[in-house]
C-alpha cells in the first residue's frame, strides 16, 4: 500500500492569504500546505479521502490519471469543495463512486446539487454512484475498511482504517471503543492544529497523547495550520515514532 499525502494544511492552507506571519512566509517548501488529503493505492486500485478546494491541483501534481472513488470524513469545506474537478475521471472512467455518511451525502446533494440532478442534467456535469456508510466495516475491492467515529466539536466525523494504515483528521474527542479499532497500526495520521488548545481539533499536545494511546509504529501529524511552527523546527521536538506530514511525501506499507 502506498499513501501520498495530497495536502496536510487546515482550511485556510498555508500561507494564508495575505498574512506576514512568519510561517506563511517561509521559503521551506515543507512549510507551504494545501487543504487536507491523502491518496491510497493498493493493488490496482486509487482512492481519494476527502477532495477540498485544491482537489484539481493535487491531482495534477501527484501525476493521479484515476480514481476508483472518494471516502468523506464529513462536509466542511476544505474536505468537500473540489467535487466538481471530478469532471476528467468522469469523462473517461464514468460515474465516479463516493462514500459518505448519510448527513454528508445531504450536504453534498445542497452544495452540488447539478451533480445529483436526475433531469434535464447539464451535459457537462459529472455524476457520481452514493454509497452510504454507517460505523462498521465495509469493503473496497479485496480490503476491509473500518470506519472510526469521532467528534469535531460537536459534528460527527469518520477516520478510515485501511489494513494498517489508520487516517483520522478533524478530531478532538474520540471514544475509548473506537480507539481500540486502531491500537497498533503500523501508521497512524492524526490532526494536530496548533501548540494552543482549540475548540473542535487535537492540539499538538493532544494528539501525542492520542498517539501513545493508539501505540502505533510510526505517527504522522496532518491538517497543520502555521501557528503549530515551521516544519523543521517542530519536527526535531516530536518523540522518536512522530513527524510532520507534508505535501508530496509518500510513505509505503
Amino acid at each position: 500500500m502506498k499513501i501520498t499525502f495530497l495536502g496536510t494544511g487546515t482550511s485556510q492552507g498555508i500561507p494564508i492569504i495575505g498574512s506576514t506571519h512568519p510561517v506563511c512566509l517561509s521559503s521551506n517548501k515543507k512549510d507551504k500546505r494545501l487543504r487536507v488529503s491523502v491518496l491510497v493505492e493498493w493493488d490496482d486500485h486509487t482512492y481519494v479521502v476527502d477532495c477540498g478546494p485544491d482537489f484539481r491541483y493535487q491531482m495534477l501534481r501527484s501525476g493521479c490519471s484515476k480514481i476508483d472513488g472518494i471516502l468523506f470524513t464529513h462536509e466542511h469545506s476544505d474536505h468537500t469543495l473540489g467535487l466538481d474537478d471530478i469532471r476528467p475521471f468522469y469523462f473517461h472512467q464514468g460515474d465516479i463512486p463516493i462514500y459518505a455518511h448519510k448527513r454528508v451525502l445531504k450536504s453534498l446533494h445542497k452544495r452540488f446539487d447539478y451533480i445529483f440532478e436526475t433531469k434535464n442534467k447539464y451535459p457537462g456535469a459529472p455524476s457520481v454512484i452514493e454509497n452510504r456508510i454507517k460505523n462498521k466495516p465495509f469493503k473496497l475491492h479485496n480490503l476491509e475498511v473500518v470506519p472510526v467515529d469521532g467528534k469535531h466539536d460537536a459534528l460527527q466525523v469518520f477516520g478510515f482504517k485501511f489494513g494498517d494504515f489508520a487516517y483520522l483528521t478533524d478530531m478532538k474527542t474520540v471514544e475509548e471503543k473506537e480507539i481500540e479499532k486502531i491500537k497498533n497500526v503500523k501508521i497512524l495520521v492524526v490532526n494536530a492544529l496548533r501548540i494552543h488548545p482549540h475548540q473542535s481539533h487535537f492540539n499538538l499536545e493532544e494528539a501525542l497523547l492520542f498517539i501513545k494511546k493508539v501505540n502505533p509504529e510510526k505517527a504522522y501529524l496532518t491538517h497543520i495550520s502555521h501557528l503549530l511552527g515551521f516544519h523543521d523546527e517542530v519536527e526535531k521536538l516530536l518523540p522518536e515514532n512522530v513527524f510532520l506530514a507534508y505535501d508530496g511525501l509518500q510513505i509505503t506499507i
